[in-house]
């Protein structure tokens, strides 16, 4: 039984990490999607030193200008660069969205893999309460969060992780049964290697394409639920601006100036659209059943 434990010890993993980023980038699309999202990350944190304004810098000569070499996206109702608040913006919009797809993933990946595991009423009440909560308009579910934590930034980001977990514990549940069937992990437990070594060293590591790829399309999500929660009122507050509360402003300005929205929504679009491809050929690059 040693011999038989050490011989799976020296399996060789079944996805090759070295050439993951080459594979990655073999493929157009995820290039693509991997510049932009670097780009507008790195222009969001970086954006004290690289935005063409200081953050707050009001030009009442110049109130609603239309986008020129001096100010790309325009100006708004106070004069302020649009360019260097939408690079503010998404330093917020950022944030709420990593913090919110680190809650979602952690707490759904505990909750499908406990489901998983623990067979019988217990994985039935867990997976009927997520049914639930998925059964319900994201945003609705949202408005009634919002009312009841609040719109603080920790209550955004509490309310979107718990918007998102749901789905993640039954994509991580699907993606664990699936394991749990695999010939490797009967292999492990019938050469009696503890749970945890199994969970941590085989498990896990097989199951995170599915993962990594739901970590991106929640991403995509948060922001787009931040952006319409903080459209009607109900999101980040004044004076903290995100690009859901810029697109709210230009939208009450849109005859004045139609540039004044335009630009945070295409950033938004553009972001979203990034993340959810980006996420599709991270499963295709992880996954070899889907190359």
């Amino acid at each position: 039984m040693t011999a038989a434990a050490e011989a799976v010890g020296v399996i060789p993993a079944r996805r090759p990490r070295a050439t993951f980023l080459r594979r990655l980038f073999s493929r157009p699309t995820a290039a693509v999607a991997a510049v932009v999202v670097a780009v507008i990350v790195v222009s969001a944190v970086a954006a004290p030193l690289i935005a063409p304004y200081p953050k707050n810098e009001f030009d009442y000569e110049h109130l609603f200008a239309s986008p020129s070499f001096a100010h790309p996206f325009g100006t708004d109702e106070l004069g302020r660069d649009l360019l260097t608040r939408v690079m503010y913006g998404g330093r917020t919009s950022l944030e709420m969205a990593a913090l919110a797809t680190l809650l979602a993933i952690v707490g759904g990946t505990a909750w499908g893999f406990l489901a998983a595991f623990r067979r019988g009423w217990t994985e039935e009440v867990m997976m009927r309460g997520a049914d639930l909560v998925m059964g319900l308009p994201v945003i609705l579910l949202g408005l009634v969060l919002v009312a009841a934590f609040g719109s603080s930034v920790p209550s955004l980001v509490l309310i979107l992780g718990i918007l998102f977990m749901p789905a993640t514990a039954r994509l991580t549940r699907s993606a664990m049964l699936s394991e749990l069937q695999a010939d490797y992990h009967l292999a492990a437990v019938s050469v009696g290697a503890p749970p945890w070594q199994i969970m941590l060293k085989e498990l896990l590591p097989n199951t995170m394409p599915v993962i990594l790829a739901r970590a991106s399309i929640v991403a995509a999500e948060a922001i787009f639920v931040e952006a319409s929660l903080s459209f009607v009122g109900l999101g980040v507050q004044p004076p903290t601006a995100s690009w859901g509360t810029l697109l709210q402003n230009g939208y009450g300005d849109l005859y004045r100036s139609y540039w004044y929205p335009l630009f945070p929504g295409l950033v938004i679009l553009i972001m979203v659209l990034a993340l959810n491809a980006l996420g599709d050929n991270l499963q295709r690059v992880l996954d070899p059943a889907r190359r």
